[in-house]
C-alpha cells in the first residue's frame, strides 16, 4: 500500500517532468512551427509503454506516442532497449500522421534496469515532399518524403552519423532540420534525467507503487462516468469536403457509438475507403481522434495517463480513410479527424446535454506559401494553421478565433514573427463577423487574415469544412464555412479552398476567412443583453 498524499506528489512531479521536457524541446528547437507554433507534444512512459505524464500540447497526440516505442519493441523485441540510444519513427502506417511529424524516444534506465521510455512528437518543416514543406495534390506516400521506421539516431550516447547524412540529404533545410531532431533528443534527455531522479528520490518500487494507484484511480473514474450514460447505441454522420483531387466528391465519416455498462465502444469501420489525395491516416490517429472526444465527454478534468482509455474500444476498417495502408496519401491525415471528433460528440449530445457542445469550424486551415526570398536570395517554408469558432454549449457562448481542437495547444503565427521571417505582410486580422451559428448560446466567430506578398510565391491552401460546416445542436444554426479570396475586388478575383504551388505574383493579396461555430439552443431565448453585447461589438452585424 501506499499513502494518498506520496501518490498525489509522485503524479505531480511525473506531469512536471513532462512539462519540463516539453520546455527543452520548445526552447531548443530551430524553427517557428515547433518554437512559436508549438506543434509538438512529449510523453514520458513506464517500462511497459504505459503514459506517466503527457505535457500540454497537440490532443490529436493523445496516449499515441506509446505506440511508437510498442512496435520498435514488436518489431526487434525486449532486449533491443539499451542505455544511451534514442530513436526516430515517421512512418504514417504506425505512428498514424503524416511524415512531417516525427517521433523522437528512448529508453530510461536506472542502475542498469529499464524503468521507462521519454517521448517526442514534432513538425519537420521539410521532409523532402515532391513541393518544399508538404503537397496539398500528394497521391502516394512516396510523395510526401522521407519515410523512417524505427531505427536509432544515438546510439550508446553517440549520434548515427550514417543517418543524420541520409536525413540531411533528403531534406531543403538540413541545419534546422538537424537541429529540431537534436532539440527532440535533448527532450527525451531531459525526460530521462527527470525519472532518475524521481526514482532516486523514492526509489522504484515506490514509484510504481504510485503508478498503479494512479491508473487505477483514473480507471474507476472513467468507469463511473461511462456507467452514468444510459446504455444504447448513438450515431451521427457528416462529410470532408473532398480529397484535395478530386474536388466534386465529399467523402463520409460516419460514428456508431454504443455504450454498454462501464464500457464504449466506436465504430469506425462505414466510412470512406482511403482517398486517392492525401486525407488518409494510420488507424493509430483515428484512435487518437475518439480519445480526444471521449476526453471531452468523459474525463475532462482527468489527468492523461496509462490507465485513460480503458473503458474504451475503437473499431477501424484496414484500407479505409481512417486505417490507410501503403502506399496511401497522409499529408492532410487531421481534416476527417477534427471532423470525427465533432461527430462522436454529436453522436453522444442527446445524453450528455450539459458536456456536449455544438461543432467547430473544425480544421486547421492550412495556409503555406515557399519561394525565394528577395531579401535573402534563400528558400524559405511558411506553414501555420488558422483559428476560428468553436461552438456553444448548455451555459455559454462558443469561443471566437480559437485554435481546432486537434492542435490544442498550436498557435497561429505571430504577425511580427511572421513579417519578420518571410518576405509577406500581415494587412488584416480581425474577427469576422456573423460567422457563428445562431442560438440561445451564440458559436464562435471565425477569422480574417489577410496578406499581402512582397515577392513572387508559391501558394498551397488546405481549408476545410464547407459541405459540412459546424453544425448546431438543440435548435442552434450551423456556423458559416470557410472562405479564401486571392487577390479580391479585383478582375483578377480568384476564390478556392484548396490549391497546390499556385504561383503568385508580389503585390498578390490572399484573405482567408475561417469558419464559425455552431450554436446551442433556440435562438429566440439568447439574453437581450447578450444580443446588444453582439451588436456593440461588431461580432453581429444585423438581425439574430
Amino acid at each position: 500500500m501506499i499513502d494518498p498524499v506520496t501518490t498525489e506528489i509522485i503524479r505531480c512531479v511525473l506531469l512536471q517532468a513532462a512539462e519540463d521536457m516539453n520546455t527543452t524541446l520548445i526552447r531548443s528547437s530551430y524553427t517557428p512551427v515547433i518554437y512559436e507554433a508549438k506543434d509538438c507534444a512529449v510523453a514520458l512512459m513506464d517500462r511497459d509503454h504505459n503514459v506517466l505524464g503527457q505535457s500540454s500540447g497537440l490532443p490529436i497526440f493523445l496516449g499515441n506516442l506509446e505506440v511508437c516505442t510498442r512496435e520498435t519493441e514488436r518489431m526487434f523485441g525486449r532486449d533491443v532497449w539499451q542505455e544511451g540510444d534514442v530513436w526516430v519513427l515517421n512512418d504514417s502506417y504506425i505512428g498514424g500522421t503524416h511524415l512531417n511529424d516525427v517521433t523522437v524516444y528512448g529508453p530510461i534506465f536506472v542502475g542498469g534496469e529499464l524503468v521507462g521510455f521519454a517521448a517526442s512528437r514534432a513538425h519537420w518543416l521539410d521532409m523532402g515532399s515532391k513541393d518544399p514543406g508538404g503537397s496539398m495534390d500528394s497521391t502516394s506516400i512516396f510523395q510526401e518524403g522521407l519515410r523512417m521506421g524505427p531505427m536509432k539516431i544515438y546510439e550508446n550516447g553517440a549520434p548515427c552519423r550514417d543517418l543524420h547524412e541520409v536525413i540531411a540529404r533528403n531534406v531543403r533545410f538540413p541545419h534546422a532540420t538537424l537541429g529540431d531532431m537534436r532539440a527532440q533528443v535533448a527532450c527525451a534527455m531531459t525526460g530521462q534525467r527527470r525519472l532518475a531522479e524521481i526514482i532516486g528520490r523514492w526509489g522504484v518500487a515506490t514509484v510504481m507503487a504510485a503508478r498503479d494507484e494512479i491508473f487505477a484511480q483514473t480507471e474507476r473514474l472513467e468507469r463511473q462516468a461511462v456507467a452514468a450514460i444510459p446504455d444504447g447505441i448513438y450515431t451521427a454522420g457528416g462529410f470532408l469536403d473532398n480529397d484535395g483531387i478530386d474536388l466534386a466528391t465529399p467523402l463520409p465519416v460516419n460514428v456508431t457509438v454504443t455504450v454498454e455498462g462501464e464500457r464504449v465502444h466506436v465504430d469506425l469501420t462505414d466510412c470512406a475507403d482511403q482517398a486517392t489525395g492525401p486525407v488518409n491516416c494510420g488507424a493509430a490517429q483515428a484512435v487518437a481522434a475518439v480519445r480526444v472526444a471521449y476526453k471531452l465527454l468523459i474525463s475532462a478534468d482527468v489527468p492523461l495517463n496509462g490507465g485513460s482509455f480503458r473503458p474504451l474500444d475503437v473499431a477501424t476498417r484496414p484500407g479505409s480513410m481512417l486505417a490507410a495502408q501503403s502506399p496511401a496519401a497522409c499529408q492532410y491525415y487531421y481534416s476527417h479527424l477534427g471532423l470525427l471528433i465533432d461527430l462522436v460528440v454529436k453522436a453522444l449530445a442527446p445524453v450528455v446535454p450539459g458536456k456536449a457542445a455544438a461543432a467547430s469550424y473544425g480544421d486547421s486551415l492550412i495556409v503555406q506559401f515557399t519561394g525565394t526570398d528577395p531579401r535573402t536570395g534563400k528558400l524559405y517554408v511558411s506553414q501555420e494553421a488558422t483559428v476560428g469558432g468553436w461552438g456553444a454549449w448548455e451555459g455559454g457562448d462558443g469561443e471566437t478565433c480559437l485554435i481546432n481542437n486537434v492542435n490544442g495547444s498550436l498557435r497561429d503565427m505571430p504577425i511580427e514573427v511572421l513579417e519578420t521571417l518571410f518576405p509577406v505582410r500581415v494587412t488584416r486580422y480581425e474577427v469576422r463577423p456573423d460567422t457563428g451559428g445562431q442560438g440561445r448560446w451564440r458559436g464562435g466567430h471565425g477569422v480574417v487574415r489577410e496578406y499581402e506578398f512582397i515577392g513572387d510565391t508559391s501558394l498551397s491552401l488546405w481549408f476545410e469544412r464547407s459541405v459540412t460546416p459546424a453544425w448546431g445542436l438543440a435548435g442552434g444554426t450551423a456556423g458559416a464555412p470557410p472562405r479564401v479570396t486571392l487577390n479580391p475586388g479585383t478582375p483578377r478575383q480568384r476564390e478556392m479552398l484548396k490549391v497546390n504551388a499556385l504561383p503568385v505574383s508580389a503585390g498578390d493579396v490572399l484573405r482567408c476567412e475561417s469558419g464559425g461555430g455552431g450554436g446551442y439552443g433556440q435562438a429566440d431565448l439568447r439574453d437581450p443583453d447578450a444580443v446588444a453585447d453582439d451588436l456593440t461589438q461588431g461580432m453581429v452585424t444585423g438581425p439574430c
